[in-house]
């Protein structure tokens, strides 16, 4: 899984944007609030990214904080929302906002949200009421317990699923290979992937 990109914003769109990460440009879905806090063109960013794969395709969802990509990831898990309500509803609310009205179980504040009626605001107050009633620490509890449980036995999984990241952007096996060798050890995933694509840019 692809956690973060970080590289020059090269342009914005209404729902994304294009960066270039050490000459590979990415078009990355993004909330709108979140496409209009990034600095100017040109700047260095860094995004929290979210990478989807289905059969007709691939798709790579950006956010500028953690919370946010965590909310995302759980909206996309109520059925009946996809990627693009999922944007739009972290578009209309930030995260604190809309981790609030769940929690206070506010059908009329959901249901504002382009594309979500009350039917639909209910089904998500149902599903992730026991998910976020924590608040945003709840929302993050999974993911904070699952980082410091980290280690180097987990770094061949982390060195597989990097692999196929690189290889989903268009790099061969030998240059995704070449580059994660010495690696190091017992690093996150992100700091891994990090590491490889800077060895790619300085191939290039």
């Amino acid at each position: 899984m692809i956690a973060f990109l970080n590289g020059v914003l090269v342009a914005r769109r209404p729902s994304s944007i294009y960066l270039d990460v050490n000459g590979v440009g990415f078009e990355v879905l993004m909330p709108q609030t979140s496409i209009a806090a990034l600095p100017e063109t040109g700047s260095q960013v860094q995004v929290m990214t979210y990478l989807q794969v289905r059969e007709d395709g691939m798709s790579l969802f950006g956010f500028l904080s953690l919370e946010e990509k965590a909310l995302f990831e759980e909206l996309i898990g109520v059925s009946g929302i996809g990627p693009k309500l999922a944007l739009a509803a972290l578009s209309f609310y930030s995260p604190s906002e809309l981790v609030a009205a769940i929690a206070a179980q506010d059908v009329t504040r959901i249901s504002k949200i382009p594309g979500v009626g009350k039917k639909m605001a209910q089904r998500i107050i149902l599903e992730l009421k026991g998910v976020i009633d924590g608040g945003m620490d709840g929302l993050l509890g999974d993911a904070s317990s699952g980082a410091s449980d980290t280690g180097t036995s987990s770094q061949s999984s982390a060195l597989k699923g990097i692999t196929e990241a690189l290889l989903s952007m268009g790099f061969t096996s030998a240059e995704a290979e070449l580059a994660l060798s010495g690696a190091p050890e017992g690093a996150s995933e992100s700091a891994i992937l990090q590491y490889a694509l800077k060895r790619l840019g300085s191939q290039v």
